[in-house]
């Protein structure tokens, strides 16, 4: 339990860091009508809100508000004296998100380490069967396929370090192709080196560009394809490609950045991307250890 108290800790101090300096920033930079507006602070701030929903996902709670209600009323009043009822919290997650993603692009993202791997994954909304009456998603969800088969719900496109930490995502409708993020994006902006992905990144053109903007993408080969040379350590690093498999299933099933009970488009933001600021506090990652095997050679040496 102590574990716990010192991550809710640390994760409180670093959102509250960050919020010192970003609201000041944010209001600084607000529109007014110039009328005079009374800013009455609430029971709870900014990163109180944050703390609270980025904890919910290191918690294993699968439904937010039973962890609102049976958790966080009831065992953190002594770090949470303000306390509100549910509904309540529910609006102030809404005004919290612009800070969330501010958050996640500057402050819990890895960097490039010269080999990196991409993948999509898709983030289902409801049943396939449901599709055509739900409401929630409607504007932004679409019909996709993906290896398991179709879905009905939206992409996310990341990129992960062989230290398993994301480095950047970017989030399309289902329907949109795996390469299309490459190309109208800025998901490959910090990235160079060499970049790992399945067949659906498979493009001649999109092989070209990458490598004059200085990114080896290397794929599988399709059974119609001509076979290629290739050396030896991007062939084994290759098949190290179910790593960014393992980020995407603690993302899911650690994380819960998937599930089909939003009641609206900003919640759904919400949980995705407090899902994302939380696996960069998990305290292991997926990895390959690759700094551990250079140093085993250069001993051997």
């Amino acid at each position: 339990m102590k574990n716990f108290e010192d991550k809710l800790i640390e994760i409180f101090c670093n959102v509250d860091d960050f919020n010192k300096v970003f609201i000041n920033e944010l209001q600084k930079h607000q529109l007014s009508d110039g009328s005079r507006k009374r800013i009455k602070p609430g029971n709870l701030n900014e990163s109180e809100v944050m703390t609270i929903v980025i904890y919910f996902h290191l918690m294993r709670y699968r439904d937010f508000k039973h962890y609102y209600l049976y958790h966080v009323s009831k065992h953190m009043k002594k770090e949470f004296p303000g306390v509100v009822s549910y509904n309540r919290f529910v609006e102030l997650m809404q005004k919290v998100l612009l800070p969330l993603a501010v958050y996640l692009k500057t402050c819990c993202l890895g960097k490039c380490t010269g080999i990196s791997y991409i993948d999509s994954s898709p983030i289902r909304v409801c049943h396939i069967k449901r599709a055509h009456s739900h409401k929630v998603m409607k504007v932004l969800a679409a019909r996709g396929h993906c290896s398991i088969g179709w879905f009905f719900g939206l992409k996310l496109h990341f990129v992960i370090n062989d230290r398993g930490e994301i480095l950047d995502f970017v989030l399309t409708p289902g329907n949109v192709d795996d390469r299309n993020p490459l190309l109208g994006s800025n998901l490959l902006k910090k990235i160079y080196g060499k970049l790992f992905g399945d067949k659906g990144y498979i493009s001649q053109s999109l092989f070209e560009k990458l490598f004059i903007d200085g990114i080896h993408l290397i794929t599988k080969l399709r059974k119609n394809m001509k076979n290629s040379l290739m050396l030896l350590s991007d062939k084994i690093l290759l098949r190290k490609r179910a790593l960014i498999e393992s980020v995407c299933d603690e993302l899911k099933n650690i994380c819960h950045i998937e599930h089909t009970r939003h009641r609206s488009q900003i919640g759904f933001i919400v949980n995705l991307l407090s899902g994302l600021i939380a696996y960069s506090y998990l305290p292991k990652k997926p990895s390959l250890n690759l700094e551990i095997i250079d140093e085993t050679v250069a001993l051997t040496f």
